[in-house]
């Protein structure tokens, strides 16, 4: 479900696909070939939340705000199944592993990895091309090629199976 908040209508990228039961309300913006996963809530109703190209938002996952704290998702990112992410910036190509929880004020940065069941605290930043893992995240070390390789992949496929989720849709609608 789509609903205005107030004055604020999310803007979808046409080329976006939006699965089933997603909700989304208010100031949120998502781009192109991005893909929300089934049972996300995505609550633009206190700062906006800006959602880049080619990102996908896993299953069951919930992004929100605090008040004049946007939650900023650059392109390329993976945010895996059961995510939380409140009032963050994740820089592009950064993969926000399964299960994990990422607070108010913290920054993601480019290429980085956080590792499943993670809790990145309030004004928390990683470091670019790092993966990071516990509760609190801590660096663990460098990412290496098979790391970014295997990201690239996943982002691909994600990319792949929105765009055949919503050709399929839209070829059931036609019927």
């Amino acid at each position: 479900m789509i609903y205005r908040y107030q004055d604020k209508y999310p803007t979808i990228s046409t080329s976006a696909f939006i699965a089933d039961g997603v909700t989304i309300t208010g100031d949120v913006s998502i781009g192109d070939e991005s893909s929300i996963w089934f049972q996300t809530v995505i609550r633009g109703d206190v700062s906006p939340t800006i959602i880049g190209n080619r990102v996908n938002i896993q299953d069951q996952s919930m992004l929100h705000q605090s008040p004049k704290y946007p939650l900023i998702i650059e392109d390329d990112v993976t945010v895996g199944h059961q995510v939380m992410l409140h009032s963050c910036t994740i820089r592009k190509k950064a993969l926000i592993g399964m299960g994990s929880i990422v607070l108010d004020g913290a920054e993601i940065g480019e290429g980085a990895f956080i590792g499943a069941g993670s809790l990145v605290p309030p004004g928390k930043k990683i470091p670019a091309h790092t993966l990071a893992f516990g509760r609190p995240a801590k660096v663990i070390r460098d990412l290496n090629e098979e790391d970014l390789v295997d990201m690239a992949r996943i982002r691909r496929e994600y990319v792949e199976k929105g765009q055949h989720y919503k050709q399929v849709i839209n070829e059931a609608e036609k019927k």
